[in-house]
């Protein structure tokens, strides 16, 4: 693996990941063609994930894509769906060679791709920066393979891990900087989503600001019965950014019709144990096309997604202050009796956000 082969690979997955958020449920992925050692054409998914990112690269390019090197950050695709293969097009521009970091899961390319690349006598180069680009595109890899979204849980708490005094108040434990941080990974992810109990105390936007974003997340609350606020601020903004409610069978059939009526998108999911079965709830998720998910609490939310071994990165935002025992705990009671039953996650980033800490931990299975 050559310097320039990390070089213009990094280039193309940083330009992935301006797509994320935006593209489900289509990957999230990025194109640089270059010539002689310079750059000719980019491209990333569209919105909506389409057109894709090797097209709209080659478009660019022009005339100076034949003979030239593509380094793409997913294989191209090799079926037609919507749009032609991609692959066909890098064949059809002709292209010297295609780098690429890992081989897509989903059983229509698979393989597929390189292989129809090869078959055109294209050289096809792989695993250059393979490691980064499963993290990027887990979500999208999960979805395929499992059914469901990546899920990141989001805690940001005293130190003492309370997430709001004994009253409630919980406004605002974290600085100004630790907010813009969390609202720029809002951004990255298809969809937030919290409990029923957080949509009825605090009333949330969930919609990212201050960012300059022209596109908000989907936004879904996990609410058994919908007994959530008509007159709340997801209840007025729901024609406008998109509201999503997952709830059980036995929700009102009256406040059904009331969240349709007011543009809300009803998700029926399976219940277990009185409560949301939460594998049902991501199901219905990935269904809809959505492949990461940004919760945000509250703490039993939290705590019965950390039980179905359904958290894929841990992200903390540490203040330095303590509420102390009869505060609010950022995580509901898990049941555990031994430590060796809790979950683990590996520590994989850490950082200093004005006087706050972010910790970033992630599953080994990513």
């Amino acid at each position: 693996m050559s310097r320039a082969d990390q070089r213009f690979m990094a280039l193309a997955l940083s330009l992935g990941r301006r797509g994320m958020g935006r593209c489900w449920p289509n990957p999230a992925v990025g194109c640089v063609i270059v010539q002689n050692d310079r750059i000719v054409g980019r491209g990333v998914t569209g919105a909506g994930g389409r057109p894709h990112a090797e097209p709209r690269a080659l478009a660019q390019a022009g005339r100076a894509a034949r003979g030239a090197t593509v380094y793409v950050s997913l294989e191209p695709c090799s079926h037609h769906g919507q749009t032609p293969p991609c692959a066909q097009a890098l064949i059809e521009a002709g292209v010297a060679r295609v780098v690429c970091p890992l081989e897509d899961n989903d059983p229509r390319v698979s393989g597929q791709g390189f292989a129809m690349l090869r078959a055109a006598g294209i050289d096809v180069t792989t695993g250059v920066l393979g490691d980064e680009a499963a993290h990027d595109h887990a979500g999208f890899f999960l979805r395929n393979a499992q059914g469901r979204p990546l899920v990141t849980l989001k805690l940001a708490s005293s130190f003492d891990g309370r997430i709001a005094t004994a009253t409630g108040e919980s406004k605002w434990i974290t600085g100004p900087q630790a907010r813009r941080v969390v609202h720029a990974m809002r951004a990255s992810h298809d969809a937030v989503l919290v409990g029923g109990g957080t949509a009825r105390a605090d009333d949330p936007t969930l919609t990212v600001r201050d960012l300059g974003v022209t596109h908000q997340p989907v936004r879904i609350v996990a609410s058994r019965r919908l007994d959530l606020p008509l007159m709340s601020q997801f209840a007025r903004t729901a024609r406008d950014i998109p509201l999503w409610l997952a709830h059980g069978a036995d929700a009102d059939p009256a406040l059904h019709a009331a969240w349709e009526g007011i543009g809300a998108r009803l998700l029926p999911c399976a219940v277990s144990g009185g409560q949301l079965d939460l594998t049902s709830v991501l199901s219905s998720l990935a269904e809809a096309g959505l492949t990461r998910v940004f919760c945000e609490g509250g703490g039993s939310l939290a705590a019965s997604l950390l039980a179905a071994d359904l958290v894929d990165e841990l992200v903390g935002f540490t203040a330095g202050v303590t509420i102390g025992a009869e505060g609010l705990p950022a995580i509901g009671a898990l049941g555990f009796a031994r430590l060796s039953e809790a979950p683990r996650f590996e520590l994989v980033e850490t950082r200093d956000l004005g006087g706050d800490v972010l910790h970033r931990w992630t599953q080994h299975r990513l």
